[in-house]
């Protein structure tokens, strides 16, 4: 019982309830007129001698009863008691379907809003509130509804508000700190290996502050930026390749591509989506392999493709890896210069696109990343 729908349980309590009262009213009914029958029989055997004068009551235990009279009354009381089996039969089974579509009816608010809310993302979260022009039962629970979104709205909008303004905190003392680090080695020309390698490493990881420190800012000033664009994605990607041809060309990787589409959005963001994936999927590429760009477009959708020959990602994190800061191995990620915010930022961008993304396919011969991306936008 627990795992019917609410439509199906009160289909089948109403369709019991039904069928109950059909059987009690078949049974007061059916006793009522064979009660009936037998009086109408007592009548009509007292008036059938006329002459006999004033009419007696009925005795079946009578010497000489009317048998054809008796037949005929039996037969009666038999077809009236299976004609009211039958009814009962069919009013249950036409209450039964009329409760399934009159209960399906009473539910479409509860249906509407279970659709509603498996479209609630973080970027769009004031658009999801519920009207109250809703039955009295549901306005209790609307009002709730709509007050969590607000309270979720409020806490993204703080977080984002915080990760902005501590990147941009940090924006200047890093420059400052690389400047002084690049100083320190112009003028010190001679020093000595030691000096030498711990410079390196500290502009280094100052390097890496930096970028993270400019991603951070990025994906806290996503919701600022207009999608009103009109993209050409065939142009944006040659344009990609362009400015990571010095990092293929390091590991000798052929970049390829096929296809095109138009797309409304944010030109900016999506070169910047198109970026990331094509430069994770050099950096974890294998050396002397290839990086394939596909686009298709089918249904007033985007379907992007970016495939590698690298080593796949393991299923149990496939998911994780849009999370920030996560990496799959942290050793491999520090050595290619990953901060662990390249895939973070490309899920927000989707996001804000109302499309998706996902690991369509990865295994030891490659992975496929895949970008749903609708053609125009409706909410922004």
């Amino acid at each position: 019982m627990k795992k019917l729908s609410l439509q199906w349980r009160i289909t089948l309590m109403t369709t019991v309830l039904i069928c109950i009262t059909c059987v009690l009213m078949n049974c007061l009914i059916g006793y009522s007129g064979k009660r009936y029958m037998d009086s109408i029989g007592n009548g009509i055997s007292a008036y059938s001698e006329i002459d006999k004068g004033k009419p007696s009551s009925f005795n079946p235990e009578n010497e000489n009863p009317d048998s054809e009279l008796t037949i005929i009354i039996s037969g009666a009381q038999d077809s009236f008691n299976t004609t009211n089996w039958y009814i009962t039969i069919a009013v249950s089974v036409l209450g039964g379907i009329l409760a399934y579509f009159v209960s399906g009816r009473a539910l479409k608010p509860l249906k509407s809003f279970a659709s509603q809310v498996e479209n609630v993302q973080p970027n769009n979260l004031a658009d999801m509130k519920i009207s109250d022009d809703v039955l009295p039962e549901f306005k209790q629970f609307c009002q709730s509804f709509n007050n969590m979104l607000d309270r979720l709205d409020n806490g993204f909008a703080a977080q984002r508000q915080f990760t902005g303004n501590a990147a941009h905190e940090l924006r200047t003392p890093l420059a400052l700190t690389q400047a002084q680090i690049e100083l320190f080695s112009v003028e010190h020309p001679n020093m000595s290996n030691d000096t030498a390698e711990f410079l390196a490493l500290l502009q280094e990881q100052n390097e890496r502050m930096s970028q993270m420190t400019k991603t951070l800012l990025e994906m806290s000033e996503l919701r600022t930026v207009e999608c009103k664009d009109t993209i050409e994605i065939a142009p944006m990607i040659e344009e990609i390749f362009t400015d990571l041809a010095p990092l293929a060309e390091k590991k000798n990787i052929r970049l390829e591509y096929n296809g095109n589409g138009m797309m409304i959005g944010s030109d900016t963001l999506i070169y910047r989506l198109l970026f990331n994936l094509t430069e994770n999927a050099i950096r974890y590429n294998r050396e002397n392999a290839s990086v394939i760009i596909t686009v298709d477009e089918k249904n007033n959708q985007l379907y992007i493709r970016v495939k590698d020959n690298g080593y796949g990602i393991p299923e149990q994190y496939r998911e994780s890896i849009f999370q920030p800061f996560f990496r799959v191995d942290k050793s491999r990620s520090r050595a290619y210069g990953g901060v662990g915010l390249g895939l973070s930022l490309v899920w927000e961008i989707v996001l804000l696109h109302n499309g998706t993304v996902k690991a369509e396919k990865s295994d030891k011969n490659g992975t496929v990343m895949l970008v749903t991306l609708p053609k125009k936008q409706t909410n922004n």
